[in-house]
């Protein structure tokens, strides 16, 4: 029995019927993905244990969610003038961006991108920095700015512990990075080390940063109300502005602040367990077939890395099960670990928003398959199923967001590959976040894009600021 309260988020959240021409066969297929269907009592099961989980981690008690403090204790304030560089490190290609403001909003901006070779990748760390301040300063000295003073905010995409703005501390590599030397080390330090080895710039690393912390940076610059980030992309993350009297890491001097910017890191929301009980089968076979098993619990529900994943180990049962592709001699390529990417996904949730059929065609016919009218509802309904799930708890742990800032007015920044091709995970958030939180919550969703670069930017110009103000 659904409570009326609760009617109106049951009926949101359910999915579009499946229809086809043998009743036992649709009986059997949707039997088969019950369980990546979310009842609206789930839903709120998954929010009191987010909301108990976020308590835990901000009084510091054994959580699946860090809740790290960032030290930025306030967004831009429209003072803010002059040059501000950004070094965004995640992945081989990084960036160096300069930024140039006027009354704290961009005016102009300049970016290069370099590429770091795979004998940099592994090995001693110091190769790489020193490469990393090669690279920061042939951008400088090409901008003619080598005797100017530069702040810099550096965006570090990868696991770290911050015990200040500028401290940074690498707790493990991940992607293709492997220099062991750095772990446990302070990231800043290691980039300001390199510079100073150079010496022909006058670049001042103030600020380290994630992806995720900048998105919610670069967002305030389009709307001040902005007090979520959200990284919706191959990873996902989150951060929000806290009241400062909740947080209890702090390991600088306070200085009366009154909110701060926490980076949730919930990518491993559930890694201890908590969320076990909405777990599948399919969630298993994941997991089991990723890179580092029985990590990043939420990741794997919602990003992009494998939504594509989860969408073709459901197919793949499916077809082993002979409820889809029956009499077409399924080629062992869609049987194929990894082999179904989440843009493919979005091609196929764009033919549902359409009622049409022509992608999934393409798609399944790339995957040597000639599908018949059945199978493409099929495999539009496991998509549909598969997005939506990921649309719902990411619309849960917003929600409760929300309700933890209680402001008038809240506007959450997004950036994120999966957030902006998806047809249709902008449209289901924003129904369900509606639904999720206290009635008359007033929130809006904007597309914050180039968090890491931008955002890194203008962390630094708020780092400057504050530098100035406290010496």
């Amino acid at each position: 029995m659904v409570v009326p309260a609760e009617h109106a988020l049951h009926e949101a959240i359910q999915v579009s019927p499946l229809i086809l021409s043998d009743d036992v066969r649709r009986q059997k297929i949707e039997n088969c993905v019950a369980k990546m269907r979310l009842s609206a009592v789930t839903a709120r099961k998954i929010q009191d244990v987010f909301i108990s989980e976020m308590n835990k981690g901000i009084h510091q008690q054994p959580s699946s969610l860090q809740m790290e403090n960032t030290y930025i204790p306030e967004l831009l304030n429209g003072t803010e003038e002059g040059l501000y560089l950004a070094l965004d490190l995640g992945g081989t290609n990084f960036r160096v961006l300069l930024l140039e403001l006027a009354h704290g909003a961009p005016i102009r901006q300049e970016v290069k991108q370099y590429y770091i070779g795979s004998e940099l990748r592994v090995g001693s760390a110091i190769p790489l920095f020193d490469y990393l301040a090669e690279c920061v300063s042939d951008f400088v000295i090409s901008q003619g700015l080598q005797n100017v003073e530069l702040p810099l905010g550096f965006t570090f995409s990868f696991p770290m512990i911050q015990h200040s703005l500028d401290v940074g501390v690498l707790v493990t590599w991940t992607k293709t990075f492997n220099c062991p030397d750095a772990v446990n080390k302070d990231a800043v330090r290691l980039l300001r080390e390199a510079l100073d080895r150079r010496g022909d710039t006058k670049v001042k690393v103030l600020a380290v940063l994630n992806d995720t912390t900048g998105t919610l940076v670069q967002g305030s610059t389009l709307d001040h109300n902005t007090a979520i980030g959200l990284v919706l992309g191959t990873g996902s993350n989150a951060c929000y502005l806290e009241r400062a009297d909740r947080v209890e890491h702090w390991e600088t001097e306070r200085h009366g602040e009154s909110e701060v910017i926490i980076d949730i890191e919930w990518g491993a929301f559930g890694d201890n367990g908590v969320l076990d009980f909405i777990k599948t089968d399919f969630d298993r076979e994941n997991d089991a077939n990723s890179l580092i098993v029985n990590s990043f619990t939420f990741e794997k529900y919602i990003a992009g890395k494998y939504l594509g994943e989860v969408v073709r180990v459901i197919l793949a049962k499916l077809t082993k099960q002979r409820l889809l592709f029956v009499g077409d001699s399924t080629s062992d390529s869609l049987l194929t670990t990894g082999n179904l990417t989440t843009d493919l996904v979005s091609h196929i949730e764009q033919d549902s928003l359409d009622g049409g059929d022509s992608n999934t065609k393409e798609i399944l016919e790339k995957f040597g398959i000639i599908p018949d009218e059945d199978d493409i509802r099929i495999v539009q309904y496991v998509c549909e199923v598969a997005s939506n799930r990921a649309a719902l708890l990411v619309s849960i742990c917003l929600a409760s967001l929300l309700d933890r800032i209680d402001k008038e007015q809240v506007t959450i920044a997004v950036d994120g590959s999966l957030y902006k091709h998806h047809p249709r995970l902008e449209g289901w958030m924003k129904q369900y976040i509606s639904l999720l939180c206290t009635p008359g919550r007033k929130f809006k969703l904007i597309h914050a894009e180039d968090g890491s670069g931008k955002g890194a930017a203008l962390v630094s110009a708020i780092a400057h600021r504050l530098k100035k103000r406290l010496q």
